[in-house]
């Protein structure tokens, strides 16, 4: 494929007095104005994350993890003009005014991975390239070299988890996801890479639990807050998915407009059709266009037209 078609982006994850806001933090890459990632990978230790071979096209990413609020880059563009270009993204911390726990680990990093081996850590960012690559063989590869060197590596289970998501190998990816949280128990990644695939499986329920404890440990994360409403909407527990999903609706968010949907499906089996309609008024507000709108528009008819 002809290489011009692509670019290469460097993230830089800094703190508004220009630290390196550390690793471990996940940056989710996304096409145009979507929420759904096309690629993640996690910073280094210099605070940086690589996306390598990006098609030609608008962008944005987002940045998340404990200890810091979720961050949006805003808009920008990969183009033949620019075929590697670094990203600045400023990130603030979720408890404090100021930057003064940036020498601290982050409470999602456990110590087991505080200390990882250099050699450890040179395969774990070789199968970040990989990653971004979409080479996921090769991620397996450098992931397992990068395991059998430090056997406590949590991330590099939760990428191996990735890697096997996207081979659609389920049992494996389960298995290194519950490993990389049995290493490291306030890892939010691997939570909910493993929510996520719960809810692929149907498991509603266990989705639910790991959501809960990711609220847990990263309170006011509009995303995962988004996830657990939609599970609690699976599991009927309409009261708990109409609370988080306005919840998110207070926080500054983009791309979540879907929230306003999972509310107003829990109005409805509660028959308050009144609130349903508003939320789905909602919906349309922040997503006016495209497939998903349309839909709605013809539920929010549908809607009307039996109301007495």
């Amino acid at each position: 494929m002809d290489s011009a078609g692509f670019g290469n982006v460097r993230v830089h994850v800094e703190y508004p007095d220009n630290h390196a806001a550390g690793m471990h933090l996940r940056v989710q890459l996304m096409s145009g104005s979507g929420s759904t990632p096309m690629a993640e990978n996690f910073t280094t230790d210099q605070g940086t994350a690589e996306f390598t071979r990006v098609p030609i096209g608008d962008y944005h990413v987002v940045v998340s993890g404990e200890g810091i609020r979720t961050a949006d880059s805003g808009p920008f563009e990969v183009d033949r003009r620019k075929l590697s270009q670094s990203l600045f993204v400023t990130v603030h911390s979720s408890n404090e005014p100021d930057s003064q726990r940036v020498v601290a680990a982050s409470p999602s990093v456990a110590a087991v991975d505080l200390n990882v081996p250099e050699a450890a850590r040179k395969e774990f960012d070789k199968a970040t390239k990989a990653i971004a690559d979409q080479n996921w063989s090769k991620a397996l590869q450098e992931l397992n070299r990068a395991i059998s060197l430090y056997p406590q590596y949590a991330p590099a289970y939760n990428n191996l988890g990735v890697a096997y998501g996207h081979m659609n190998d389920a049992a494996h990816e389960r298995e290194a996801l519950e490993k990389a949280i049995s290493l490291n128990d306030h890892f939010v990644p691997a939570y909910v890479n493993l929510a996520k695939l719960c809810l692929k499986q149907q498991n509603s329920a266990q989705a639910e639990t790991l959501l809960e404890n990711v609220n847990r440990l990263e309170p006011a994360n509009p995303e995962t807050l988004t996830l657990l409403a939609e599970a609690q909407l699976l599991n009927k527990h309409y009261d708990a998915a109409i609370s988080n999903a306005q919840s998110v609706h207070a926080f500054q968010h983009q791309n979540l407009a879907v929230v306003h949907y999972i509310a107003a499906r829990a109005f409805e089996h509660e028959n308050r059709l009144p609130e349903a309609l508003a939320e789905l008024q909602l919906f349309l507000k922040e997503e006016p266009a495209g497939e998903r709108a349309n839909h709605v528009r013809a539920e929010i008819a549908q809607i009307q037209r039996t109301r007495p």
